[in-house]
């Protein structure tokens, strides 16, 4: 069953009603689910399908493109000895065919661009010289690696650019997705289940697929993450090593923002992890970025030179911080440091991953989603001689147009959350602060995200408005 993908998978449906050919590219993550919108959306209706072998070589790589045009009963089929030759094979089985609109899908296209193979040449002479002087042909293309895609397909300058029609991206499933797709396989989860499940899985279904009914989420994470043969234990090596083709650059920057919370800016990352200022880092950065890992972002009143990078994916922050160092040595790692200081500091932690990654949920919650906003980060550090020798680090503001600022506190809790004295004068510390220097003349209003929501009276009081984790799970859009 397909869950959410509504305008995805009406985006592919109108394909079917269009009066001339299309060149399509589905876009996003590995395991965000590519592969299966297309074929659920298409199913039956497929005339080629095809997907390229990861680490294969040319000749492979053309032998099974023979093969999946054999298999859609094209008969006389011979050897390509080049992609030019093998798409002149596909266009001469699309002629036969008696659909009315003939969809060509193929999947993992960037592991079918081997060194010297010249496929994007031949591709785009397939697509320019015939696919696009009929009016019956959906050509759609997809794969993991997304900087691929971008800069080959989407941002292509040759003779493919601007060929494309049109441009999904696929994105990681929300948390009200998610609970959905709790509730299709019934596995009996709370909305704080499902929370902490998002914290280390992100919004990836390939991911909770592993998820078993009948057995608790701790139970599942032991199964999953650390026992010997665990499902997620070999899937950040895979994941990386199906992206990028020399993926030892991006480790080694994954790794360095893996250990600072709050991100890091380029020189930071150079003097980390010793690589080279050049292209090479320069390409990795921005793979990196493309492909969802991390996020760049300017504290506010700071410029685009001061750019820091986060590392936002649940999964990999999971692995560094558990997985890694586990290494297999306790099967039952989970279970054994459910609520203890290990585990509640990274709930902390990965709440406020999960806060950045809904922004339009607490935008609608607090009921602003249709003022244009941004969301920053701002940290203030005093000089040595001031009076007030503590800096202020604030992980999420957002900025109105309409003359507001909303300063987010986001606190993570198994019941409702309550505010004493000591968060009372520090809350009110940072907001002083911020107005004092950041010069600003809008309104700026305290925000506090919890799981639960605040304890009435006392202090809360003074919190100007709150979001919770049921508004987490709402469905505004992106």
């Amino acid at each position: 069953m397909l869950i959410g993908r509504t305008d995805e998978r009406q985006q592919l449906l109108d394909l079917l009603e269009s009066d001339q050919s299309e060149f399509v590219a589905v876009y996003g993550r590995r395991r965000v689910g590519k592969t299966f919108l297309v074929r659920e959306t298409f199913s039956g209706r497929i005339a080629f399908q095809h997907t390229g072998i990861l680490d294969a070589t040319l000749k492979e790589q053309l032998a099974e493109f023979r093969q999946s045009l054999v298999s859609a009963k094209l008969r006389k089929c011979p050897e390509p000895n080049n992609w030019h030759e093998a798409f002149h094979l596909l266009a001469n089985l699309l002629e036969k065919s008696k659909e009315q609109k003939k969809v060509v899908f193929i999947d993992e296209l960037p592991w079918m661009d081997t060194p010297n193979s010249n496929f994007i040449r031949a591709l785009d002479h397939f697509w320019n010289g015939w696919a696009s002087a009929r009016k019956d042909i959906i050509l759609i293309v997809c794969g993991s690696a997304t900087s691929w895609i971008i800069n080959k397909i989407i941002m292509n300058y040759g003779g493919l650019h601007n060929r494309l029609t049109r441009q999904i991206y696929l994105r990681p499933f929300t948390l009200g997705e998610c609970e959905q797709y709790c509730a299709n396989r019934n596995l009996g989860f709370t909305r704080r289940q499902v929370l902490e499940a998002y914290m280390a899985l992100g919004g990836i279904p390939y991911y909770w697929s592993f998820l078993q009914k009948g057995k608790s989420l701790s139970q599942n994470f032991d199964r999953m993450f650390f026992a010997p043969n665990g499902e997620m234990v070999r899937e950040f090596d895979a994941l990386y090593a199906s992206l990028f083709r020399n993926p030892q650059p991006h480790i080694a920057i994954i790794e360095a923002l893996s250990q600072k919370k709050s991100g890091l800016t380029r020189n930071d990352i150079l003097r980390s992890t010793l690589l080279n200022d050049n292209a090479t880092f320069g390409k990795a950065m921005k793979e990196l970025e493309q492909c969802g890992f991390i996020r760049k972002y300017t504290c506010i009143g700071k410029t685009s030179k001061d750019a820091v990078y986060q590392l936002m994916d649940n999964f990999t922050l999971f692995y560094y911080k558990f997985v890694r160092e586990n290494n297999g040595a306790n099967s039952h790692f989970w279970s054994a440091n459910l609520n203890t200081s290990v585990h509640n500091a990274w709930a902390g932690l990965a709440f406020e991953r999960v806060c950045l990654q809904h922004l339009p949920q607490i935008k609608a919650a607090l009921g602003f989603s249709a003022v244009i906003s941004a969301a920053h980060s701002w940290v203030f550090k005093p000089k040595a001689d001031s009076d007030d020798p503590n800096g202020i680090q604030i992980d999420l503001l957002i900025d109105r147009n309409d003359d507001v600022i909303n300063l987010c506190e986001m606190k993570y809790a198994s019941d409702i959350y309550v505010i004493d004295k000591d968060e009372d004068q520090k809350l009110r510390h940072r907001r002083a602060v911020f107005v004092r220097e950041s010069k600003t003349r809008k309104a700026v209003q305290t925000t506090m995200i919890t799981t639960y929501g605040l304890a009435r009276g006392g202090y809360s009081d003074d919190i100007s408005s709150q979001v919770t984790m049921d508004d987490l799970f709402g469905n505004a859009a992106y």
